[in-house]
């Protein structure tokens, strides 16, 4: 990171990081983490939806998966959960996400996570100019995603207007529905796989049973 020079100062480099963490697993945790390394962000902000435009199959509440989140980032400081898109009955946005942070930050050089099966949606999102006009993308690539298949259409070409694509690539290959179908079956799926917290916390209040 270039060191700043007398009587200037360097942009704060945020992460957003949406998703219904449902629930949240290791495999969130360490995406994130590897994000604050490798793009040198100084911190990533989870951003647990309430009412997710595209999932409608959730089984804990918005409530429940907010703490969870909480409890799995812990042990990481600069990983930190936001409530912005935490109002239920009302259907979260992205592109109104990044413009109240847009807002509140200034300026800061926001960086909006998302995996690559979006990426090669993302022309069908709302207002998907707005939104790329205003971050800059980390796409995350998942096992059995060619990356080829996530080449930006045409539209979205040109809404980025050649700015360049951040990638990583998934550390660590879990699924939060798989974790919902064992916890359902009363299975430990391991620390390796869901923070130790989480997991107590899913058993105090018999989610995904």
């Amino acid at each position: 990171m270039t060191t700043p020079g007398p009587g200037s100062a360097v942009a704060e480099r945020v992460g957003l990081f949406g998703g219904s963490f449902d629930p949240i697993h290791r495999g969130h945790v360490e995406l994130a983490a590897a994000a604050l390394l490798e793009l040198e962000l100084d911190r990533v902000l989870f951003l647990p939806t309430a009412d997710p435009p595209h999932k409608r199959s959730r089984m804990a509440s918005a409530l429940q998966r907010y703490c969870m989140v909480e409890l799995a980032l812990l042990d990481h400081p600069r990983l930190q959960v936001s409530a912005v898109e935490l109002t239920p009955g009302r259907t979260a946005y992205t592109v109104e996400t990044v413009e109240r942070f847009r807002r509140e930050l200034p300026a800061a050089r926001l960086f909006l996570v998302i995996g690559a099966d979006s990426f090669a949606e993302l022309d069908q999102w709302r207002r998907f100019e707005d939104l790329v006009a205003q971050v800059e993308l980390v796409v995350v690539n998942r096992p059995g995603f060619e990356q080829a298949r996530a080449t930006p259409g045409q539209r979205l070409e040109a809404a980025l207007c050649g700015r360049a694509v951040h990638w990583l690539d998934r550390r660590i290959d879990v699924s939060s529905t798989e974790l919902r179908r064992r916890l359902g079956r009363g299975e430990n799926p391991g620390a390796d796989l869901l923070p130790p917290a989480v997991l107590q916390f899913c058993a105090k209040y018999s989610l995904y049973r």
